[in-house]
């Protein structure tokens, strides 16, 4: 007996793809997933959030041995000590993370070959608001991506693929709206 290949587009397992887009069709509550992080503050700017357990597919995932460790500061110049990337420099991460995983996966649903996804971010953000100096937003004000998409692509397929990625990305979508319901308590 001979093993079936795995068909891979874009480093996505084609099959699976297809295969969780009819398991959601059958039964929605599949879809419904939980993200979690725990953050502690270590000093000054500097805290540390792990990543681990999620809920999904409807069922806790035990896959992880080991969190996902990433830690928070400020560089030098807003008074930290540079241990990681400070927290509005993750979220250019988490929106090219999230918009480029949503045109590879979308393209190869699609049957489009990609050979290269490259972006940049530039995010403008003004610390009057969070100083308190002025009454501006504390939160970006203006983000410019610049996607390079290679591969056999028409400049057509290429805004196409970066339309997929606005239309259908979770990141883009809570940061071009307010979270509908974002809470915050303390106990």
């Amino acid at each position: 007996m001979q093993a079936s290949k795995t068909k891979m587009l874009n480093g996505v397992d084609i099959e699976r793809l297809e295969g969780t887009i009819a398991a959601v069709t059958d039964n929605p509550a599949i879809a419904d997933f939980k993200f979690r992080a725990a953050n502690k503050w270590i000093n000054g700017g500097h805290n540390r959030s792990l990543i681990k357990s999620f809920y999904g597919g409807c069922q806790e995932d035990t896959t992880r041995t080991e969190p996902f460790v990433l830690d928070n500061d400020e560089p030098d110049i807003l008074l930290g000590k540079d241990n990681g990337a400070n927290p509005v420099e993750y979220v250019l991460h988490a929106l090219a993370g999230c918009l480029t995983t949503t045109m590879v996966y979308h393209a190869a649903a699609r049957g489009i070959q990609l050979e290269g996804v490259e972006s940049s971010l530039e995010g403008y953000l003004d610390l009057h608001g969070f100083l308190g100096l002025k009454a501006v937003p504390r939160g970006y004000q203006n983000i410019r991506v610049q996607f390079r998409l290679s591969g056999d692509l028409t400049q057509q397929q290429k805004e196409e693929i970066v339309a997929m990625g606005r239309k259908y990305s979770p990141v883009y979508d809570m940061m071009s709206r307010a979270v509908p319901n974002l809470e915050i308590s303390v106990q």
